[in-house]
């Protein structure tokens, strides 16, 4: 209760530089831990998203029930279901069409499975860079609050004869709760960006290694010209 009276007395008798700072460092760390509960909740439903489609898609089930299934329901898919059904949409469009060779049609599929990558990509991304840019710049600002007070309290003590620790003390102290500030919306900045990229990066392997499986999975498909694209595709392994 102390620690918060003296707080709110040090930022009612700081300079407007100061409450600016502060200010700023406040709403900077608000809205990092409004952007670390939500990027926590959405990798948590992304990653499970990823561990139910695995288990389906590995299970040998028919790949056009699958699509069908996936493009008929009422919400948008995401993650690795919408990298397999923009690759399974684009190989189902170009295996109809008359004179193409299994190498366009493979091109064209990992180019729909690389544009659907790098959608899903945003979406894993969002955020951090907010993340990143209030871990490295917070300390900063903190500390131009800190040098500003530190160069008020001393300018103030060129109008007297005689200068005291009494004098200089709550100057010094108000000046170094910026820092404060600064390192307390930094830290939980930083430790949620690396958490948060780290996941991101082994999501972004997962859907990789599936973008690896399915297209050698839809090559095979595609020498098989005796099937045709009504009957259904199943997962070989």
């Amino acid at each position: 209760m102390n620690v918060d009276a003296s707080f709110f007395t040090y930022f009612a008798d700081s300079g407007s530089v100061i409450k600016t700072v502060i200010l700023l460092l406040v709403l900077a760390s608000i809205m990092s831990w409004t952007f670390i509960f939500q990027r926590a909740f959405f990798l948590k439903k992304t990653k499970s998203a990823v561990a139910r489609f695995e288990d389906i898609f590995w299970s040998g089930s028919d790949l056009n029930k699958l699509y069908n299934d996936l493009t008929h329901r009422q919400e948008n898919t995401e993650g690795m279901a919408h990298i397999f059904t923009a690759g399974f949409k684009e190989f189902m469009r170009l295996r109809k069409q008359p004179g193409l060779s299994s190498a366009m049609i493979m091109e064209g599929v990992q180019r729909a499975m690389r544009i659907a990558r790098s959608r899903e990509m945003d979406k894993l991304e969002q955020h951090l860079s907010f993340l990143a840019t209030v871990g490295s710049t917070s300390p900063y600002v903190g500390l131009f609050g800190t040098v500003w007070g530190i160069m008020t309290a001393f300018h103030a003590l060129g109008t007297v004869q005689q200068a005291t620790i009494a004098m200089v003390a709550p100057g010094i102290s108000e000046a170094l709760i910026t820092t404060a500030m600064g390192l307390f919306a930094a830290i939980p900045a930083v430790i949620a960006y690396n958490r948060f990229a780290n996941d991101v990066e082994r999501v972004l392997n997962q859907y990789d290694t599936f973008h690896e499986e399915f297209s050698s999975i839809l090559y095979r498909q595609t020498h098989q010209t005796a099937i045709e694209p009504s009957v259904g595709v199943g997962v070989h392994a």
